[in-house]
């Protein structure tokens, strides 16, 4: 058997922060899958179900070209990013993550209207809640398709009543 700690590959969170003076609501991942990375933006596996479920809480249509994906952001007062600067993670296999570094979350939070964190899973809010935030954290569950025991409507509804 493999050493999975000798597989694992050392990651930098590749993308900005997405957010503006309105952003009232932070959602934070964990780090970029390996598709996300290749596709150079967040949630581009095909199967993650983040942005269907958002454009589900907000009665959009499906956004496509990474524009709209952020406008649907911008519009609703939601800023995106992960918790992670850095990490070493073999794939995009969260449980497999050593070392990690966590990105200075309050500084974006500051100064911005945001109230809440809303964590994209378990993990990510393992994380998140080391850290000293000025505003709550909330776990979510995960929009990764390997959270399979959640489907695409109860996701949604889980999600809604945080978001809206």
């Amino acid at each position: 058997m493999k050493n999975k700690l000798k597989d694992n590959n050392s990651v930098v969170h590749p993308f900005e922060p997405i957010s503006n003076e309105y952003s009232r609501i932070l959602i934070l991942g964990t780090m970029p899958s390996v598709q996300s990375r290749k596709a150079d933006f967040y949630y581009s596996h095909p199967r993650n179900r983040f942005w269907q479920m958002l454009a589900m809480c907000y009665g959009q249509q499906l956004p496509q070209p990474i524009e709209e994906k952020m406008k649907l952001l911008l519009l609703n007062g939601i800023a995106l990013w992960d918790v992670l600067a850095s990490c070493e993670i073999l794939a995009s296999d969260d449980s497999s993550i050593r070392n990690p570094v966590c990105n200075d979350i309050a500084t974006l939070v500051n100064g911005k209207p945001i109230r809440k964190i809303l964590c994209n899973g378990k993990k990510a809010h393992s994380f998140c809640a080391k850290l000293e935030l000025p505003v709550p954290l909330i776990c979510t569950p995960s929009t990764s398709p390997a959270n399979a025991a959640w489907n695409l409507e109860r996701l949604t509804e889980a999600w809604k009543s945080e978001l809206l």
